[in-house]
């Protein structure tokens, strides 16, 4: 997550920017916050959702800081307006329009890509494995749409930039400092404890996809292509179609 500055983010003392960020990235609502932290035994005894989220809320329910509604609201208006600003800096182009990717297998697959996911026609994921300018493994999941709003990918087209996960992606590890970070996009929702392991959920079909190596198919009207080049340490492409725009 990039840390939120300013005077507002320090009207949160209970959450630092990074934390307070990363919850509203996760979870759409302050109900679906709340409905994190309450487990099937509450729901059993309660009987009442309504009234499990009044005593999450009120921290009756966990041992763990509970972010007020007025804190999630204003963490959410924090991050939303971070969020537009940075897509109003990205050019509205085609990146790859008109660049030489030949002999760059993985260039040349987000160059096909580029059309169909502005479109709308088709959500990519893109799975990266690689080291990062310290020296770091790092790996993640990354939404090539929400990438594209948010990044000018031209760079990566002209071989001046690499294109690796970074902590806003949908997930993010350091395999040298520990550290992981998950994040919800406009487009995918990261469900982390499945019994399957690491699944995401499509926003617009509400369909599954299944990034887990050892599984079959990934989905439902999904793919997943492993890219063979030396560019990268390990890449994999989930490909996902939708018939609903972005």
């Amino acid at each position: 997550m990039k840390k939120i500055g300013g005077p507002k983010a320090q009207e949160f003392p209970a959450f630092t920017a990074t934390a307070g960020a990363a919850i509203v990235n996760e979870f759409d609502t302050y109900e679906d916050y709340l409905d994190s932290q309450i487990t099937p035994t509450d729901l059993f005894y309660l009987e009442d959702l309504e009234l499990a989220r009044q005593l999450v809320e009120m921290g009756y329910r966990s041992n763990a800081e509970i972010m007020s509604r007025f804190d999630f609201g204003q963490f959410k208006e924090i991050v939303e307006s971070a969020r537009m600003a940075a897509m109003q800096k990205v050019p509205k182009k085609h990146f790859s329009s008109g660049k030489d990717v030949s002999g760059y297998p993985f260039l040349l697959a987000l160059q096909e890509r580029e059309k169909p996911v502005r479109d709308g026609k088709l959500a990519t994921v893109i799975f990266i494995r690689d080291f990062n300018s310290k020296g770091h493994e790092i790996s993640g999941y990354i939404d090539y749409a929400e990438r594209m709003r948010t990044d000018d990918l031209e760079p990566v087209f002209l071989h001046k930039s690499r294109f690796l996960p970074k902590e806003f992606d949908l997930s993010y590890y350091n395999w040298e400092t520990k550290i992981a970070i998950s994040n919800t996009t406009a487009n995918w929702q990261v469900i982390a404890e499945n019994e399957t392991g690491v699944v995401l959920k499509n926003k617009k079909d509400r369909k599954v996809l299944n990034v887990n190596p050892t599984a079959g198919l990934p989905g439902d009207n999904s793919t997943r292509t492993s890219i063979n080049s030396g560019e990268y340490k390990q890449i994999v492409i989930f490909d996902h179609v939708t018939r609903r725009k972005l």
